[in-house]
C-alpha cells in the first residue's frame, strides 16, 4: 500500500535514445504516467496475489474513508468519498483485481522474465479494461463530478495516451521482479 501510495506522486522517466547522446547529451525524457501502476504490478510479481490485492483494497480504503482523519492526498486529486465521481475512479477498482491476477500468474511457474512480462500484461489490462467500463457507465449515467471533457477525450488520456509509458513500466517491472525474486530465493 505504501508502495502505491509514493509511486502515485513519481513520475516515470526515461534516458534519451544513445545515438542522440553524442548530440543533445544525455536527457531524461518523461514517459507522462506515474509508477502506481508498476507499484501495482510489483506487488503482485514480488509479493504473490493475496498480498497485492489485500495492499490495494487497503489503498482504496485509505483514500476513499480516511481521507477527511488525515487531508493527505492518497490519490492523484484528493481523496473521500466523492472521490468514486471522479473519471479515473474506474482505474483505482481494477488495481484490486489486477493485483491479484498478475500475482496469480507470476507465481504459476518458476519465475522467468517471460511469465512476469506476460503476468504484468494481464494486470495492465485489467486495469484499463475496468476503467474504461467504468468511465464509460459513469458518462453514460452521468455520474461524473463536473467535467468538461467529452468522453472521447477522458478515454484517449486515461487509456490510450498512459499505454506507451505503461508498457515500459511493465517491462522495467517484469525484469525488477525477476532479480528481486532471485535474491530472496523464490
Amino acid at each position: 500500500m505504501v508502495l502505491t501510495i509514493v509511486a502515485t506522486w513519481m513520475e516515470a522517466f526515461t534516458l534519451n535514445a544513445p545515438w542522440t547522446w553524442g548530440q543533445s547529451g544525455m536527457a531524461l525524457l518523461s514517459l507522462g504516467v506515474s509508477f502506481q501502476v508498476g507499484a501495482v504490478l510489483l506487488t503482485g510479481c514480488v509479493g504473490g496475489k493475496n498480498a497485492a490485492a489485500l495492499s490495494q483494497v487497503a489503498y482504496l480504503v485509505l483514500g476513499l474513508a480516511l481521507f477527511r482523519v488525515f487531508e493527505f492526498p492518497v490519490f492523484t486529486q484528493g481523496g473521500g468519498l466523492s472521490y468514486v465521481r471522479e473519471p479515473g475512479f474506474g482505474y483505482l477498482i481494477g488495481f484490486v483485481p489486477a493485483g491479484w491476477v498478475c500475482g496469480y500468474l507470476a507465481f504459476q511457474n518458476p519465475p522467468k522474465l517471460e511469465t512476469l512480462a506476460l503476468s504484468c500484461l494481464s494486470g495492465l489490462g485489467i486495469i484499463h479494461g475496468l476503467g474504461i467500463i467504468y468511465l464509460t457507465l459513469a458518462s453514460l449515467l452521468g455520474w461524473l463530478q463536473t467535467v468538461s471533457a467529452s468522453y472521447w477525450e477522458l478515454l484517449v488520456g486515461y487509456s490510450i495516451l498512459p499505454i506507451p509509458g505503461h508498457l515500459v513500466i511493465v517491462c522495467a517491472v517484469a525484469v525488477l521482479s525477476l532479480v528481486l525474486r532471485q535474491l530472496l530465493f523464490y
